[in-house]
């Protein structure tokens, strides 16, 4: 074997054996002197590095005569605890000459066999973080931020910190709105990497506790209040003893506003963006077994400031191309009250039926279309642009009503909100869109009957973790799940989905026993039972991609 630099193999994990009516024998292995380890897993044991050759006499094998085969097994880990499963290998003896040996992962005769371990892209992320140095590992994490600021679950904040800067007035300098927008992103990042450490070090994920029914209320409803100021129905500001002093001394009032935007900015990360992704969940396996809470600590404030980068530098464009008082300066306030209720709705949609979800929609999008002309009469001094406007509000205005009616047969729909309505093709739509049916489980004991069934039946089974306010799990529910790709690959494999929305004890119970610190994730299991944990996956994934991989993990186990 040749093991990869930062990996070992154990040494009684590794097994040679022949079928029982095989007429070979194979005799006492001979192995050479390896080195001691106290393994997390295994306690003292004898591992190897880098290469290994082991030599196997055979007895009563006779090339040629018989087609014999050898049953190779073995298993190996990571310095930083991350292991591989057990690996098993069939050798067909008549392919080999004399002094061949055979490489296992494409079935061709080698000199040498090369161990690629299989590991999950989570797992690989915390190998990563024990070989590479500081500086790489920063710089990778931050690039991994900024892909996913443009994800549904950043992309929310662009509306709540520009309401921050727009609700300055115009008056805010370029200066000071970087200063707010950095105090926003800086308090996200940090938000970010506290959480991360504390899920790794307790297992327990806070931002789930900010999930609940109330908290997203109470959230939801600072959001309309600031949207209904910039409406200018009411003009929010301090009480006028407070506010007095506070003019007193204006470098609290500077701070104070700074600090404002630093609380915004956690509590976004709290309760806006609970997203689940590899590279998190890769830093949190790297904590947890490592206790290097410095270097996972540094890279998950570079995955948090990557993820605010591009809110910087909106948040600070928006300081200098504020346009002047007037009737501009209105009409970008109410954008960004729209903007403000579209958030508090977004956050609604996590707790709400569908059907009064789509009705706030609709009712968004009706009084949207109205601010914008559709039902404003206009003569001859109308401007064309007035006319464009009156047009594009009048189409909002009408898809609105739409939603209305297809909201009133009690199915929420908001991309095709007359299908019930419908028939024919687009009936045909709608089954194709069913996407997989799940069987619910709740709990381990859940989770342990389901398999068993599974198992009787000779079945793999796929285990995915869903939560109503997990956003990436609707989204993979609209996109991913319904895709004939997706469906066709796990056409015998029976669906089991585990809703942690209400987190509680059997939920809790059940993400610690995977080590999983929330959703999404989707697990797979052999038809033994056992999971494949190589194959697990982490956040979002589109459609193609995931019906590739699912192929690939079923073909597997």
């Amino acid at each position: 074997w040749q093991v990869a630099e930062g990996y070992y193999l154990y040494k009684k994990r590794i097994k040679l054996s022949v079928n029982q009516a095989s007429s070979v024998k194979v005799t006492k292995a001979e192995f050479p002197v390896g080195l001691r380890l106290d393994d997390p897993a295994y306690g003292d044991v004898v591992v190897y590095r880098k290469q290994l050759q082991v030599r196997y006499p055979l007895q009563g094998y006779k090339k040629g005569q018989s087609p014999e085969e050898l049953i190779v097994k073995y298993q190996g880990c990571a310095d930083v605890g991350v292991c591989y499963p057990p690996i098993k290998k069939i050798i067909n003896l008549n392919r080999l000459n004399d002094g061949d040996s055979f490489n296992t992962e494409n079935g061709a005769i080698h000199t040498k066999e090369a161990i690629a371990p299989i590991l999950s892209e989570q797992d690989s992320i915390a190998a990563s973080l024990a070989s590479d140095n500081l500086f790489l590992t920063i710089i990778s994490f931050f690039g991994f931020g900024l892909l996913l600021a443009f994800t549904p679950c950043v992309f929310p904040m662009i509306p709540i910190l520009s309401g921050i800067i727009i609700g300055q007035g115009q008056q805010l300098s370029t200066r000071k709105a970087f200063s707010l927008s950095f105090s926003y992103v800086l308090a996200m990042a940090l938000t970010y990497t506290l959480v991360g450490v504390l899920a790794a070090v307790f297992g327990t994920n806070l931002q789930i506790w900010f999930q609940n029914p109330w908290v997203l209320s109470s959230f939801a409803a600072i959001f309309v209040l600031l949207a209904l100021s910039m409406f200018g129905f009411y003009e929010l500001q301090m009480p006028a003893a407070i506010q007095e002093k506070l003019n007193n001394f204006s470098n609290r009032q500077e701070s104070g506003k700074l600090i404002s935007a630093a609380i915004m900015g956690v509590l976004s990360a709290l309760i806006v963006g609970p997203c689940v992704t590899a590279p998190l969940i890769g830093a949190l396996i790297y904590i947890g077994q490592t206790g290097d809470t410095l270097l996972g600590g540094s890279a998950l404030f570079a995955l948090g400031f990557g993820m605010g980068a591009p809110l910087l530098v909106i948040g600070t464009s928006a300081g200098k191309i504020l346009p002047n008082s007037g009737a501009w300066m209105e009409t970008v306030k109410y954008c960004f009250g729209i903007l403000m209720i579209a958030v508090a709705i977004w956050l609604l949609d996590r707790i709400l039926p569908a059907v009064i979800s789509q009705l706030l929609w609709a009712i968004l999008i009706i009084v949207s279309g109205i601010y914008m002309g559709a039902l404003r009469h206009h003569t001859c001094d109308t401007s064309n642009w007035q006319l464009l406007w009156k047009g594009l509000g009048f189409t909002l205005f009408l898809y609105g009503a739409i939603m209305v009616v297809g909201a009133s047969t009690g199915k929420g729909n908001l991309l095709h909100p007359l299908a019930p309505f419908s028939a024919g093709s687009s009936q045909e739509i709608l089954a194709n869109t069913k996407g997989i049916e799940f069987k619910k489980i709740k709990g381990i004991a859940g989770l342990n009957n389901a398999l068993e069934q599974a198992r009787n039946n000779g079945q793999t089974v796929m285990l995915d973790f869903y939560a109503d306010w997990c956003i990436s799990c609707k989204e993979m529910e609209e996109t991913t799940f319904t895709h004939n790709s997706v469906t066709t690959a796990l056409g015998h494999t029976l669906a089991l989905q585990a809703d942690v929305t209400a987190n509680d004890e059997q939920d809790i119970a059940l993400l610690k026993h995977f080590g999983i610190v929330g959703p999404p994730a989707i697990l797979f299991f052999n038809n033994e039972g056992q999971e494949k944990k190589p194959y697990r996956v982490v956040g979002f994934s589109p459609a193609e991609t995931f019906s590739k991989h699912v192929t690939k993990a079923l073909n597997q186990i």
